[in-house]
């Protein structure tokens, strides 16, 4: 198989499990890089969420963020594709929301929000159910996280409601999945995230295909949770990490070892290389 170009999902895949990319990873994806293949971030992330150390790759040129409503070009600071959801979609999620015991984020223009109360909770106390530092540094606070969204509803790229209780999660899931026009999936355990119809990192995929001339078959993806199952159905190969979810890796053409093993670099080398280690 002849690989152009691969799309890697960043946390639990590329990223270890600190959240950081290692050295081994970063050597791999630049040899790849310059033998000619494409190397594509595809996150549920917004790009202010972006790692500093990925950005840092010049062999990365293009990213496609919170799960596929914005593809960027990084070389040019252009948005070259965007699919964010319908104002309908906005509004109707908004009326779901009268429950205190989740966290609404919303990420809209490559930026995240979220409720001011809950992210002064975390400044003054440190107390978070995942890492505090990194909801402090990129997410910006607003006193109305709901009318933000009906404020800026023509412009809203993802809805990422968290979960302390998981307990609820699935009686929420069941109440989203009426949403008008939305894809309801996750990235994580603690979350459930709301995108436009057509929103998916496997359509940004297929439209950054068509752009580079870059047929399905000749990309590899590789991810770890729900939401990036419709990219890797739409990938010629696709890898899913050792320590993936049991649907990833029950569609995948490939397992390969966990993020904390430098699992996306085993596979390249594998694929793309052609090292056998």
């Amino acid at each position: 198989m002849d690989i152009k170009l691969i799309a890697l999902d960043l946390d639990g895949t590329t990223l270890n499990e600190k959240g950081k990319l290692t050295d081994v990873t970063r050597s791999t994806l630049e040899e790849a890089a310059a033998g000619g293949v494409r190397i594509v971030v595809a996150t549920g992330r917004p790009f202010v969420a972006l790692p500093e150390d990925v950005l840092g790759i010049d062999a990365i040129r293009y990213v496609i963020t919170s799960n596929g409503a914005i593809i960027t070009d990084l070389n040019s600071d252009e948005m070259i594709y965007h699919n964010c959801m319908s104002t309908e979609t906005a509004e109707e999620a908004v009326k779901l929301f009268d429950d205190s015991r989740y966290i609404i984020e919303a990420f809209s223009e490559g930026k995240a929000y979220i409720q001011a109360d809950y992210y002064n909770h975390v400044r003054d106390t440190g107390e978070c159910f995942r890492n505090a530092e990194y909801v402090l540094t990129t997410r910006q606070p607003v006193d109305d996280i709901c009318g933000f969204i009906l404020d800026n509803r023509s412009n809203i790229e993802n809805i990422n409601v968290c979960f302390e209780d998981l307990s609820i999660k699935e009686k929420i899931r069941e109440r989203l999945l009426t949403i008008p026009k939305a894809t309801i999936t996750s990235s994580f355990k603690h979350n459930l995230e709301i995108g436009g119809a057509t929103t998916s990192k496997a359509d940004a995929l297929d439209k950054l295909g068509k752009i580079l001339g870059i047929g399905r078959k000749e990309i590899m993806a590789a991810g770890d949770s729900p939401n990036d199952i419709a990219m890797l159905k739409a990938a010629g190969l696709a890898v899913a990490m050792g320590n993936g979810e049991r649907e990833v890796k029950e569609i995948a053409d490939f397992v390969t070892l966990p993020n904390s093993q430098n699992g996306v670099a085993m596979a390249i080398k594998k694929f793309v290389l052609r090292v056998e280690e």
